[in-house]
């Protein structure tokens, strides 16, 4: 894919193959932002996994940057109050099913009861791809709705390292605070590195690079975020 004027002119202006401190980094970043709208600043880590590893999680990040989201949650009539009380935008069981299998979306994030999971596993080949699915170690299959939902409304978020090892998560916005921004960041990576699998060899976390929507990336100095 060619790259953009704006996008090469902005690579002139740093260093890329240089590594900054965090704070540094995320500042050039916002230096770098050219688009007309409020960029979002996107993390990268790449770890060392076996092709049989894995890492995945969740992580609250301590300093929200987007609207609330709409949580959907799948449970049976005992727990629907608890749910509505909780602050969850829609509540239901067969009826949510059956609307989403018509090809509704309309919400961020689905949490669900384990006594649902054998109906909501219907739903795999539409909310798996759009990464909907509840799943227990995300924290967003339990009887425990106040506490997910809490969770969720803090700023909880999913990361996950994808086939090539690396994981992608945004972290805030270009209009943010660099130091707050820094905090997001700080937070994911104390989690990806809690992850680490006990037979993992080497170094762990490998590299770590900050950018912002359409701008490029810039490398973070692992050694200042030991």
């Amino acid at each position: 894919m060619k790259a953009g004027k704006k996008y090469l002119e902005s690579l002139k202006k740093y260093d890329h193959a240089a590594f900054y401190d965090l704070k540094a980094a995320l500042d050039l970043v916002k230096s770098l932002s050219c688009a007309k709208f409020d960029e979002t600043v996107d993390l990268s880590v790449k770890v060392n996994l076996k092709k049989s590893q894995s890492v995945r999680d969740t992580v609250v990040l301590p300093n929200q940057f987007r609207g609330e989201k709409k949580v959907l949650v799948f449970c049976k009539a005992e727990k629907e109050k608890e749910a509505q009380d909780a602050g969850a935008t829609y509540v239901g069981a067969e009826d949510l099913i059956e609307k989403i299998k018509g090809g509704w979306l309309g919400f961020d994030v689905a949490v669900a009861t384990p006594d649902m999971m054998k109906d909501v596993g219907k739903l795999g080949m539409i909310l798996g791809r759009k990464g909907l699915m509840p799943n227990p170690k995300t924290g967003t299959v339990t009887f425990d709705l106040k506490g997910a939902l809490a969770e969720l409304k803090k700023g909880r978020v999913e990361f996950r390292a994808d086939k090539t090892g690396v994981v992608h998560l945004a972290v805030g916005k270009v209009s943010m605070e660099s130091e707050k921004v820094a905090e997001n960041v700080r937070a994911v990576v104390v989690e990806i590195k809690r992850k680490k699998p006990v037979d993992a060899k080497g170094e762990f976390v490998q590299t770590i690079s900050v950018s912002s929507t359409m701008g490029p990336g810039v490398w973070v100095s692992l050694k200042d975020e030991e």
